[in-house]
């Protein structure tokens, strides 16, 4: 592992996820603009400020812990109720409601009584506020698709890697068996079949695929047939007979089935792909990111044993900045893989991360961009119900009174980054 290397994996991520996060917030900043908010500070980070300056009304700066982002919207709490405020003053949460808005209040300057978010039509909210995880989606798209296509997909061929010696069976917990005295040939080396031979049909049947080629040979079982390889420019038939042997199911990988045989391992090669792929792979992609936060406190419950060192920590385990900085660095560093692959693989891996944030962030829960969505909705069905009962305009949605729940919210955040960090640290993913 070459620390310089490993650094610049580590650089190079950080440097994607300020970018990212940065992005997330114009997000949200520039369809705000256009609606006519005000927008007093854009921030990428938490804490001290680093470093700012102010521009066309904006204060942009960097704070010291990359931890995430912030774009201050002027009004997004629309006037408050002076009884229901009195009454929830005698709540401590109901104190945190009031401070909220007075917080709200010292942004405020003349020219404002227009600038107001809560002001807006409910589909411009949902809009400003599903700017942000949106853009994290495209970054996604963007970033899967730059591999894809320039990188490439690895696909098997139907060119041999590697020709095998004997027949084993090749279980599911052994995955590489070792030959003895008594298993006998493999039926390809017993034909004569060699590295570098491409097989172009299997008896009689014209190959286009790897795939096909397994399906075929597995078929066969302990059948004789002629397979036509093609070396060094000329064509060769040669005639094998396939062994029954148990291998791991086409269907199920954890199931052995017993099935033809033939011991050949095929090379595989980089192909380009378009955005039709890369759409279809996000859709799938995107599937089990949101199965994987439906797993999230089962998950995040693991991640904590494992932090304890009650139990070993799950390779498919969530991970914080650290964890995935810590992938990027030995990823970059690795001695055996290729520029091209460590380029892809850092890519993939912010690709990944900005996926889980866009999801992550149309979670209908405040203080994320889908509470203040699910806010706007309420709204719009609030008001259309009174329009049909012919009864008065109910006003407004008060985001504020959902404050209690962002609060608690919030706090399960913090805790799961704290856990997420140690755990990085004292029993990072293997």
């Amino acid at each position: 592992m070459t620390p310089l290397l490993y650094t610049v994996g580590v650089a190079a991520i950080m440097l994607g996820l300020a970018i990212s996060i940065g992005l997330h917030e114009c997000g949200h900043m520039v369809p705000a603009r256009k609606f006519g908010v005000r927008v007093p500070q854009f921030f990428v980070g938490f804490g001290r400020t680093v470093w700012s300056k102010h521009r066309n009304g904006t204060e942009y700066g960097l704070k010291a812990f990359p931890l995430g982002g912030f774009v201050k919207l002027i009004g997004m709490f629309p006037p408050h109720d002076e009884r229901a405020d009195k009454a929830g003053k005698e709540t401590g949460f109901g104190r945190l409601v009031a401070d909220a808005r007075a917080a709200e209040a010292e942004l405020l300057i003349p020219g404002d009584e227009d600038r107001m978010f809560y002001k807006l039509p409910w589909q411009k909210k949902v809009i400003v506020m599903a700017g942000g995880p949106t853009v994290n989606l495209m970054i996604a798209f963007v970033l899967f698709g730059a591999v894809f296509w320039f990188h490439g997909v690895p696909e098997t061929t139907t060119t041999v890697k590697s020709v095998a010696d004997c027949v084993v069976a090749v279980r599911v917990d052994e995955p590489t068996p070792r030959c003895t005295d008594a298993d006998p040939a493999a039926p390809a080396k017993v034909a004569g079949i060699a590295a570098g031979d491409q097989v172009v049909a299997f008896d009689g049947t014209e190959i286009t695929s790897y795939a096909q080629l397994q399906k075929l040979i597995r078929a066969n079982g302990a059948g004789t047939a002629d397979i036509t390889v093609l070396r060094d420019g000329q064509e060769k038939v040669l005639t094998a007979t396939t062994a029954v042997n148990e291998l791991p199911s086409l269907k199920n990988q954890e199931d052995s089935v017993k099935v033809g045989y033939l011991g050949i391992t095929p090379t595989q090669e980089n192909v380009s792909k378009g955005p039709l792929f890369t759409l279809g792979q996000m859709g799938g992609y995107t599937v089990d990111t949101v199965k994987a936060l439906g797993n999230l406190p089962v998950k995040l419950w693991g991640v904590g044993k494992a932090a304890l060192g009650l139990e070993q920590r799950d390779p498919e385990s969530p991970m914080s900045v650290v964890g995935v900085s810590r992938v990027a660095g030995e990823a970059a560093s690795n001695d055996g893989v290729g520029f091209g692959d460590k380029a892809a693989f850092v890519l993939s891996l912010l690709a990944g991360v900005n996926l889980f944030l866009g999801m992550f962030n149309f979670v209908p829960l405040l203080p994320l961009d889908g509470g203040h969505i699910a806010g706007a909705l309420y709204e719009a069905m609030r008001r259309a119900w009174a329009r049909l009962r012919g009864q008065p305009d109910p006003g407004y949605f008060d985001v504020a009174r959902l404050l209690p729940v962002a609060y608690v919210v919030a706090g399960l955040l913090l805790v799961m980054t704290v856990v997420l960090v140690y755990a990085d640290i004292v029993a990072p993913v293997a």
